[in-house]
């Protein structure tokens, strides 16, 4: 059945493209928050360890209702490694596992980039295509990583 939501099928692709985009890079920080929970050493161990999980765990959360979002307006989500690398805009470094303050830096520098993205993001989704819900939904994104970013930035100082 065809979708009728008031948006044209430009509209629709445009704003599919900026969450395949979002999904992307959501499951390659995935990847490198859950990696460094695994492999960082450090006297602050219990801490980042646990940090690090609370952020992997609400980024599969992120994760599912992004995939969900691009299926509420009408298309399929990508799904697998190849593709999330070929439409991130994030960057993995295979077999490099950095010391703690690397790595806190790392996600930090991620965040903040996902940041600067979702804003241009959100207004693209608002002029562009006159996708206010998708705005919104991108905007709320953008709250947890800085939130995230926050709580990195913290350990750093």
């Amino acid at each position: 059945m065809e979708l009728n939501i008031g948006l044209s099928p430009d509209q629709l692709k445009g704003s599919v493209e900026l969450l395949t985009k979002v999904l992307a890079n959501a499951n390659v920080l995935y990847t490198k928050t859950r990696n460094y929970h695994w492999n960082v050493v450090s006297t602050d161990f219990k801490e980042l360890h646990s940090l690090f999980q609370e952020q992997y765990e609400q980024l599969a959360e992120d994760i599912d209702e992004i995939a969900e979002r691009i299926r509420t307006l009408g298309s399929k989500a990508i799904g697998t490694h190849i593709e999330f690398t070929q439409h991130a805009s994030l960057k993995e470094y295979p077999g490099e596992y950095p010391d703690a303050k690397t790595m806190v830096g790392n996600l930090l520098r991620d965040h903040e980039g996902l940041i600067r993205e979702m804003r241009e993001d959100v207004k693209k989704c608002e002029n562009d295509f006159e996708d206010k819900s998708t705005a919104d939904f991108i905007s709320q994104l953008q709250q947890k990583h800085e939130k995230n970013a926050w709580m990195l930035r913290s350990y750093l100082a």
